[in-house]
């Protein structure tokens, strides 16, 4: 599992962090100053680090300068929007710059593409009796490619990419669609059925009741 450090002493800014990278399947461990960050990273391995610039005790900037030793990607997050202050972070060897405030979906597109530049995700995904290739975006059963349409592969990989975690319909909508989920809509439920019919997974992806769906997968 990917492990992302999550390094911002806002505590509801980590912890929506936290719960976003969790629900797409990331492992996420948090740490409220620099100091604390260092200390983690002493003794663990991370795939990515999410680092806010203005933090107690050592900020981000220098905690950046141990981070690259290590060779570990980084994006920071910051409230500093100085051309200078990019700058300085990219030039210290950060992957990307994020400036709060930011749109979730943005975060979890650069974060994906970091990690993809890395090499840490693997395109190849197999699971459920299926052969999911998210680069190609080609769906084999049996060496045989299931036609689908775009939006039913989406949904098809977000399942796929978080097996047995509850997926609430809006985020569901919001995740493929881009948009904020309406107070009144059977969309994702029609592709939901429509995907799961196409691929075969009717009895593996289980109804979640008043919340929304779980893929269940055999060991």
């Amino acid at each position: 599992m990917i492990r992302i450090l999550i390094v911002e002493d806002e505590v509801p800014i980590s912890d929506l962090l936290k719960i976003t990278l969790s629900g797409e399947g990331y492992s996420c461990v948090c740490a409220y100053d620099g100091l604390k960050a260092s200390e983690i990273l002493a003794k663990e391995q991370f795939d990515l680090v999410l680092l806010d610039v203005m933090l107690p005790g050592i900020d981000g900037f220098e905690l950046m300068e141990y981070i690259r030793s290590i060779d570990t990607p980084v994006i920071f997050i910051t409230a500093k929007s100085a051309v200078a202050d990019r700058v300085r972070g990219l030039k210290l060897g950060a992957e990307d710059y994020i400036v709060k405030p930011f749109e979730i979906l943005e975060l979890l597109a650069r974060v994906e593409g970091v990690l993809r530049r890395h090499g840490k995700l693997d395109d190849t995904i197999p699971i459920g009796g299926l052969t999911i290739n998210a680069k190609s975006m080609v769906v084999l059963r049996d060496g045989i490619e299931i036609p689908l349409t775009k939006k039913e592969y989406e949904i098809l990989l977000l399942f796929a990419r978080n097996p047995g975690i509850v997926l609430y319909k809006s985020q569901i909508y919001e995740r493929v669609w881009g948009d904020d989920y309406p107070d009144s809509t059977r969309t994702v439920e029609l592709h939901v059925q429509r995907m799961k019919k196409k691929v075969g997974w009717q009895d593996m992806i289980k109804p979640v009741f008043a919340l929304g769906y779980r893929l269940e997968v055999s060991p």
